[in-house]
């Protein structure tokens, strides 16, 4: 079998399967409900959150890596979906909108593979905390704002306010909340907190679901004004095709979706990997994610992405590989034969309190404290990014982050690579000072310095400029750069030597360079200039080597 397929699988033995099914099974009680309610965030169906728990679920099976991971959708997914499809013009049929969602689904699978094509999962993941904190607060205090015309009974904003206009909206019609609902609503709410306090083992929004399904069938509740979700079809999904005429308007929200699903799964396969399982693979993540959007996107399915939640149960009941993902996959085909007219007497209030209690649990101001604490900048990289997505929408909030986020990988790496080199008392080099009263050898005749890294575009010049007024300041014999850690070559590097050879000569200082990689000789070779400058002596075997010619010289 390819290392590739079924991973979790590898070393499996039989003694594990029940823990898996019985995991699987427990899995399925929290992350059916929830996809269901995820849908209506996005405006769509709820049976397309039912379907989101079928094959992408059994995809990821397949390809994943992560043992306990449960993937279906989220609600950070569902809210940029319903971002996404609000660009759209508006005179389109209910058909139409599940086409172009399906569509989404499809294109956030291509960026995903084409993420992995390149391997940039690595890359991805430079996307800082700060970042994600900021995004989650608003995803979390947006799709809050969305729910409550639901659990309040009363008619939502369906225009394309931000947080603020939805949450004013809301307000104005607060004496026409329909008693009824608000009290199944705060049932609901009060009940699912309260699971989640003190019994956390029992899956809250089964209980709840089954228990809202009850009162209808038992009594006349909805004829007091309690509104139930639109008829669930019986069956599976049928194969469906993209619709391609409005590929250029979803683009930008597949790629910042793509990206959040990814940043999602792994965070969570990460958070719930134990000490004697394999490490999470980016590139194999972004496979597998990909290949999952891509089918779902297929078989009328939310893009998918790995959840906290439901993945928590999978690791609590005792998931050892991802039968249990299979074994929840089967649960989700048996509601979708067996129980969609049972559905039918799902309240819209009861999904719309199991979003409520899911995304204030991504509000996290203690998060804010921490950052502020630590790293003002990351502070408000957070504050920033949250802002955005509360005024301006979460697809420009998850841009910005991106954006800020390179800001600051570019502000870390385009810095000075250089570093003071000290002798050992026993011989050796280090970047360690020696400590007061240690007796080490004296070389103030020369500038000895470390070059911590390869050189390119943006950390050159500032290495270049440190070092000459390095040397400008100590006036040595030579100066001695360590290249150990320059582990290719690079024209920005070749570029810093001959220019630094050239000012320090006119100073009457000379260079070497000491421990460059045999590869990277080999590569420097192909500049004239470079082979001209080892052929004078320039290039040492090591440090100790170059200090003697230096001081020979």
């Amino acid at each position: 079998m390819p290392a590739w397929l079924l991973p979790t699988l590898h070393g499996y033995g039989r003694g594990r399967v029940r823990y898996d099914v019985l995991a699987g099974v427990a899995a399925g009680t929290v992350v059916i409900p929830q996809a269901m309610a995820y849908a209506t965030i996005a405006g769509l169906p709820v049976e397309v959150g039912l379907y989101t728990c079928m094959l992408p679920m059994l995809v990821y099976a397949l390809l994943g890596g992560s043992r306990s991971l449960s993937i279906s959708t989220t609600s950070t997914i569902a809210i940029l979906t319903a971002s996404t499809l609000s660009v759209l013009p508006d005179q389109r049929s209910a058909d139409e909108t599940l086409r172009d969602a399906f569509t989404l689904t499809v294109l956030v699978g291509v960026a995903l593979l084409a993420m992995r094509l390149f391997r940039l999962g690595s890359l991805v993941e430079q996307i800082s905390p700060a970042t994600m904190v900021g995004v989650k607060t608003g995803v979390g205090l947006t799709v809050a704002v969305t729910q409550l015309p639901t659990l309040l009974g009363v008619s939502g904003d369906d225009g394309g306010g931000g947080f603020f206009d939805k949450l004013a909206d809301t307000l104005s019609k607060l004496d026409e909340a329909d008693l009824t609902t608000v009290v199944v609503s705060a049932i609901a709410v009060g009940t699912l907190y309260l699971l989640r306090r003190v019994a956390p083992q029992v899956p809250g929004p089964l209980v709840v679901v089954v228990g809202a399904i009850l009162l209808v069938a038992l009594t006349d509740v909805e004829e007091h004004g309690l509104a139930l979700i639109a008829e669930v079809p019986s069956g599976l999904p049928t194969p469906t095709m993209p619709m391609w005429g409005d590929v250029g308007a979803l683009v930008p929200g597949a790629l910042a979706i793509a990206v959040m699903a990814f940043m999602e799964t792994v965070l969570v396969a990460r958070a719930q990997r134990e000490r004697n399982e394999p490490p999470i693979d980016s590139d194999q993540e972004l496979l597998a994610n990909g290949v999952a959007a891509l089918a779902g996107g297929l078989s009328q399915c939310l893009p998918p992405a790995g959840g906290f939640s439901q993945s928590a149960v999978n690791q609590r009941a005792g998931a050892r590989s991802q039968l249990a993902g299979l074994t929840t996959a089967v649960l989700a085909v048996l509601v979708a034969l067996f129980l969609g007219p049972v559905l039918d007497d799902l309240p819209q209030a009861i999904l719309a309190a199991m979003v409520l209690v899911a995304v204030l649990g991504l509000v996290s101001p203690p998060d804010f404290v921490r950052l502020r604490r630590v790293d003002r900048g990351e502070f408000w990289v957070a504050a920033g990014t949250a802002v955005v997505g509360l005024t301006a929408g979460l697809l420009v909030a998850v841009g910005l982050g991106v954006a800020l986020t390179l800001v600051l990988v570019l502000r870390a790496v385009s810095r000075d690579q250089s570093r003071p080199l000290y002798p050992r008392p026993g011989g050796g080099w280090t970047l360690v000072p020696p400590e007061a009263g240690v007796a080490v050898p004296a070389y103030d005749d020369l500038l000895l310095l470390h070059v911590g890294g390869p050189l390119y575009t943006g950390n050159a010049r500032p290495t270049q400029d440190a070092v000459f007024a390095a040397a400008l300041a100590a006036r040595p014999r030579a100066v001695v750069l360590e290249a150990l850690e320059v582990s290719w070559v690079t024209m920005p590097f070749l570029d810093v030597i001959e220019g630094l050879a050239t000012d320090l000569d006119r100073e009457g200082i000379d260079l070497l360079i000491a421990g460059l990689p045999e590869r990277s000789v080999r590569a420097a070779r192909h500049s004239a200039w470079f082979a001209d400058f080892a052929e004078r002596g320039g290039l040492c075997h090591d440090v100790d080597e170059a200090v003697s010619r230096a001081r020979s010289g």
